[in-house]
């Protein structure tokens, strides 16, 4: 893609500090780098008096302005779509504060605890569930006060053996800060993982450097989530980042959000998890797109999802096959969802669908299947066709050329 900032030194560029600070958060500044009709500069202004817009000169430059319909674009730069509020948009769809017993702590599962240590991203993505508090302080300093209530909470709750450290993007915090959050759960005895929720890789990913890597190297086991999209996204300066993060030794995994004509489509969904496995990302979930306010123009219909897990199950490597959820409101919780493979369970038996669409049978305990002996006089009413013959004899598939030549039963009329 042709750079944003041709005039822009490449040490420059590839300085994430200079990234930060000439993010696009003002409507006068995007018009200098990015082509805007006049409408939408209307709507760019109408949609910046309820939400705040950050865009990295590098994810700007992966932009296409010549495609209407361009994924990235979608992702960064405001449309009007985000003023059209809806009776189901929340604030807070996933009752984060609610499930808060103190302030950035979010214990909703036994035993893991989110913590929030910054408010600041790199970029401001349009379908951001936390929109609503991201970006509110643009102060990139660590709250220590309310880390330190955090660590206490966390400190004094043995069950809670996973913390996950979001925001905000806790990248975008010095590596002294870093260090400073990794080393104060280490003290923690019963914190056995600890997790890093970041955008870095995908829009600055010249923040992932090698003496980054190397700190968190030393507080092990940590993992590192990222959020890719689409596959567009994925070029040699994200690779290398991703690379250098697992040649650390930092496991990596993608939390994609499904989104409106971005990358609710099979053939794109495909080549993205596809693409994540060749830097070493282990695609990890694809969330149905949150309820927060402004933001429905981004969601699908939950179907598109299973259709989408349809497409990916049996046809590409189990390894790059995520999760389909939906992070239920109120605190819900994730709640997988997936085609149904089960067609039938008997005594000793169950009949599967495979991705082929292959109707088969096995049994799910040592020994043959249970089978009642049945009064003779009463045979005549028990088929051994279709998914009741897998249940009730020995054959393991259904035999589609027979099954379509004898045809379906057709009884005599009287």
């Amino acid at each position: 893609m042709a750079r944003v900032f041709s005039d822009v030194p490449e040490k420059k560029w590839q300085d994430w500090q200079w990234q930060l600070q000439n993010r696009l958060m003002k409507l006068p500044d995007l018009k200098k780098c990015y082509p805007l009709t006049g409408q939408q500069v209307k709507d760019i202004q109408k949609v910046l008096v309820s939400f705040r817009m950050a865009i990295t000169p590098y994810y700007l430059s992966l932009i296409d302005p010549q495609n209407p319909d361009d994924p990235v674009m979608k992702q960064a730069i405001p449309t009007i779509h985000e003023t059209e509020f809806y009776p189901t948009d929340m604030d807070d769809p996933l009752h984060e504060e609610v499930d808060s017993p103190c302030p950035g702590l979010t214990h909703r599962y036994p035993d893991r605890a989110l913590l929030l240590v910054t408010h600041v991203c790199s970029m401001y993505c349009r379908h951001c569930t936390r929109r609503r508090k991201v970006g509110d302080n643009e102060d990139r300093h660590l709250p220590k006060k309310q880390l330190l209530a955090g660590f206490d909470y966390i400190r004094k709750t043995p069950q809670i053996r996973d913390v996950i450290l979001s925001g905000g993007d806790p990248f975008t915090l010095t590596d002294q800060e870093i260090e400073w959050l990794l080393s104060e759960l280490r003290k923690i005895k019963h914190v056995e993982i600890i997790r890093i929720g970041t955008r870095t890789p995908v829009v600055l990913p010249m923040r992932i450097t090698e003496a980054l890597c190397r700190m968190i190297k030393k507080y092990h086991p940590v993992y590192v989530n990222t959020h890719f999209n689409h596959f567009q996204e994925i070029n040699a300066d994200s690779k290398r980042a991703c690379e250098m993060l697992a040649d650390h030794g930092i496991p990596l995994g993608n939390q994609s959000v499904l989104l409106k004509g971005v990358n609710d489509n099979p053939a794109v969904m495909k080549k993205l998890v596809c693409d994540l496995l060749k830097i070493r990302v282990k695609p990890y979930y694809i969330y149905e797109c949150d309820m927060s306010r402004g933001i429905s123009h981004f969601r699908t219909p939950v179907a598109t999802g299973i259709s989408i897990m349809e497409n990916l199950r049996g046809h590409v490597s189990g390894l790059a096959v995520p999760h389909f959820v939906i992070d239920a409101p109120g605190g819900g919780g994730k709640v997988p969802v997936m085609p149904t493979y089960i067609i039938s369970q008997g005594p000793g038996t169950i009949v599967l669908r495979n991705y082929e669409g292959k109707i088969i049978s096995c049994h799910d305990r040592p020994g043959e299947a249970e089978t009642e002996d049945l009064p003779k006089n009463l045979s005549r009413y028990y088929s051994m066709e279709g998914v009741a013959e897998l249940l009730n004899t020995q054959n393991h598939a259904l035999d589609y050329g027979k099954i379509l030549k004898k045809g379906p039963k057709r009884g005599k009329r009287k």
